[in-house]
């Protein structure tokens, strides 16, 4: 997965660039996904899917730190994000809030 796929405005894109993009884009959806939760209840939520959006965007960019650059920094700062937000979902699904999915 080291192969480039193409070069866009002066940038090199491989595949796991494209996974660690993607990531950091899942990453920041998922505020407009609470945003969004929030303004349908018209008060400060969290939905469980900001959870999990948050869990599969930092897999994803920690998999392109590991794998694609190896860079230490970018793997321990993806870490406690994700342990914070598996935790969160656990809490989540074991205390069964109603209309957690929103």
């Amino acid at each position: 997965m080291r192969g480039v796929i193409g070069v866009y405005f002066g940038i090199v894109l491989t595949p796991w660039k494209l996974v660690g993009l993607l990531g950091g884009l899942m990453f920041m959806a998922r505020w407009i996904v609470q945003a969004w939760a929030t303004k349908r209840a018209g008060r400060p939520t969290i939905p469980r899917s900001f959870w999990i959006i948050s869990l599969l965007g930092s897999g994803m960019v920690t998999s392109y730190f590991i794998w694609g650059k190896n860079d230490a920094v970018g793997i321990l700062t993806n870490l406690l994000p994700a342990s914070v937000a598996l935790y969160n979902l656990v809490l989540d699904i074991k205390n069964g809030r109603p209309g957690a999915n929103a």
